[in-house]
């Protein structure tokens, strides 16, 4: 006992102790909450990662006064409670773990901070109580056990002893490295190595459960600081395998592979030529039943913004359920939420692409330019294209990038000459909205067909408070509801009124019949607790992500009502409605695919690289897999499933970050002009 006390007196192993005991506290607590396992081989990683920073930072405090240890240690240790919290809070809230990479919307989101940080759970200030058993050490009990000691001088045992510290440093370091490389300490399920992951923690969620939350916050900061070497996937290619064409059938493929391969044969950019080489040897659609049944009508594609399948109660939404129930609907659609998931999402949908899951993509790139966005496909079949939305460019700069995506006109609130307000909360009517569009439509050029896109904002959160049209129709709503609840769906009455608006101004325009109507929300009202939700709704929306799934339907009046139970996201919008309108496109460079195709694969992909469809849902950041029916997958058919899954993601963000579809449409258009 004397001797323990003794050593506790030593100034470095009391640092230490009290730093890793503290650490692995922070760390366990976590990932409990998270559902994460403990006796992992990557909690092996953690720990000795863990022992590295406690050992560091001890040696560090060796050579300052008492008081500065007393005054660090807890608050290290409060800040990293509240860091973890914080990511708790943030992965619950948003779908994902944050990251600086997201920076950019960091004065956005202190708009809503009191309605983000309502919606943590209680137990997620259980991080709290390593700072708190530190405080209280160094209250109560530091001034019993930590005599002074006399000073001691430099000696030799005094060098060999921290020469000894620093050796077991590098050692441990030497350690942590090998359990990235060793063969049986990698995640099975996982397409990219630990190693890789380690150098580039491009997936918080993976890099999370395979470092720590404390891991991945240093290793984020490197990130920014000094960017990680892009994980990339080589693109094997053969042209001798690329296809000209099939007279039985008709490809959805409208670039000459000729042209294409000659550009790669050219091309000495490695990156641009990989992506070449991907999207040329891409699997393409073909024909179907469903091909051009909306040939030469017009298409308005609405997206609501926070919508969920309580917009299906068609005692409170009649419009938005009459759409649904004679259309064609997907029970299983999905909008998973990102880093900015409305902004995000939107992009997505116009382009059949995916974002960069850490990132406000759609702003950072915001001057790129898509040849296969929707709106472009609409204008290259002689359509007239506009796009609305009743918000200015406070979050996402769409005067910008819809002019970029190929939107003839862009129009936002301060365009409109409706009431707005610069305050958050009180959003802009989406009625009026739906009013002035009909007086834009009414200015149109009649000898041309349309495509409009319309992203509406009344019923965006926040749902605390009474303001705006939170109250407007609360007493039609159920009163067990939760107050939040019923004051969304009072949000949600505008938008239904917004739509009844609209189908009406069609109807008197004699434009009903010849307009197909396309309606997805951006992502389920994050703003409310999954258990408010629950309460509404008829399944659990905290498992699964299944919170996610959010209504959509294409309509048209003339249209014979089908219900589909694939599983499906917003990246196959665009190459579904391209094929129901008979639009040139080819289907090779989109993620998503035509829904009604003969072989469309039933799934949804997360940001992180889950996946769900109606037999599993695997988890990319625990790498669960949980199953539905009786089927299961090998471990080989997962991976597989995962790799897909990877490259997609993979090559989605390496296109946007070259701007890869400006430069393919530039080198096609200049064979056309030598032609």
């Amino acid at each position: 006992m004397k001797k323990i006390r003794k050593l506790w007196q030593v100034k470095f192993f009391k640092n230490y102790l009290i730093l890793i005991i503290s650490f692995l506290l922070l760390e366990s607590i976590f990932r409990v909450i998270e559902g994460n396992k403990i006796l992992t081989y990557s909690y092996l990683r953690i720990f000795i990662g863990l022992n590295i920073i406690a050992l560091i930072i001890s040696l560090l405090l060796n050579y300052v006064p008492k008081i500065v240890a007393k005054i660090f240690n807890p608050i290290i240790t409060l800040f990293l409670g509240i860091y973890g919290i914080a990511q708790l809070g943030f992965n619950n809230y948003i779908g994902v773990y944050a990251s600086l990479q997201i920076k950019s919307q960091a004065s956005a989101v202190t708009s809503y901070f009191w309605e983000f940080l309502s919606s943590f759970r209680w137990y997620y200030y259980l991080l709290l109580i390593p700072f708190v058993l530190v405080l209280i050490y160094y209250i109560f009990i530091d001034k019993r056990v930590d005599l002074d000691m006399p000073k001691r001088k430099f000696t030799k045992k005094l060098l060999i002893f921290n020469i000894f510290k620093v050796l077991v440093i590098c050692l441990l370091c030497f350690s942590y490295y090998i359990t990235l490389k060793l063969d049986f300490m990698q995640n099975k399920y996982s397409t990219v190595s630990t190693f890789k992951l380690f150098r580039k923690p491009s997936v918080p969620s993976l890099a999370i459960n395979e470092f720590g939350y404390i891991g991945f916050g240093i290793l984020d900061i490197k990130e920014y600081i000094l960017p990680g070497k892009e994980i990339s996937f080589e693109i094997e290619y053969n042209p001798d395998n690329i296809q000209s064409g099939n007279t039985e059938i008709k490809e959805q493929v409208n670039i000459d592979n000729e042209i294409w391969k000659d550009i790669i044969d050219k091309e000495t950019n490695s990156k641009l030529n990989n992506l070449n080489k991907y999207f040329i040897s891409n699997e393409f659609t073909t024909t179907n039943e469903y091909t051009g049944i909306f040939k030469d009508k017009n298409v308005i594609v609405l997206m609501i913004e926070s919508g969920s399948n309580i917009m299906l109660k068609e005692e409170y939404y009649p419009n938005i359920a009459k759409l649904y129930k004679n259309g064609l609907s997907w029970n299983n659609f999905y909008s998973p939420r990102n880093s900015c998931a409305t902004g995000n999402n939107e992009m997505s949908a116009m382009t059949g692409l995916y974002t960069i899951y850490n990132m406000c993509t759609t702003n950072i790139y915001k001057k790129n330019t898509y040849f296969e966005s929707i709106f472009s496909l609409f204008n290259n079949k002689g359509y007239y294209t506009n796009s609305f939305h009743n918000h200015f460019d406070a979050y996402y700069g769409r005067t910008t990038i819809h002019k970029n995506m190929g939107s003839n006109d862009f129009y936002k609130v301060q365009d409109m000459n409706i009431k707005y307000s610069a305050q958050y909360g009180k959003w802009a009517s989406d009625e009026d909205l739906m009013d002035f569009y009909l007086k834009k439509l009414d200015e149109r050029d009649t000898s041309m067909p349309f495509m409009s896109w319309i992203t509406t904002v009344t019923s965006h959160q926040p749902y605390t408070n009474s303001y705006g049209y939170n109250d407007e129709y609360i007493e039609l709503m159920p009163e067990d509801y939760p107050k939040d609840v019923r004051r969304y769906m009072s949000k949600l009455k505008v938008v239904d009124n917004a739509i009844g608006i609209l189908l009406d101004g069609l109807e008197e325009r004699k434009l009903l019949d010849d307009t197909v109507i396309v309606l997805f929300a951006d992502h389920y009202p994050y703003g409310i607790s999954t258990n408010n939700l629950n309460k509404a709704l008829d399944y659990d929306t905290s498992i699964d992500n299944n919170a996610d799934n959010v209504p959509f339907v294409i309509y048209n009046s003339e249209l014979e009502k089908e219900n589909f139970e694939d599983y499906t996201t917003y990246v196959n919008i665009v190459p579904t409605v391209a094929n129901l309108f008979d639009l040139d496109y080819d289907s090779r460079l989109y993620m998503g695919e035509d829904l009604l195709g003969n072989n469309y694969e039933s799934l949804v992909v997360f940001a992180d690289g889950s996946w769900k469809n109606e037999i599993a849902y695997y988890n990319a950041g625990t790498t669960k897999i949980k199953y539905y029916t009786e089927k299961t997958y090998s471990d080989e058919e997962i991976l597989a499933i995962n790799e897909e899954i990877s490259l997609k993601l993979e090559m989605s963000s390496a296109a946007i970050k070259n701007n890869y579809f400006n430069y393919l449409n530039s080198k096609i258009s200049s064979y056309t002009v030598s032609e």
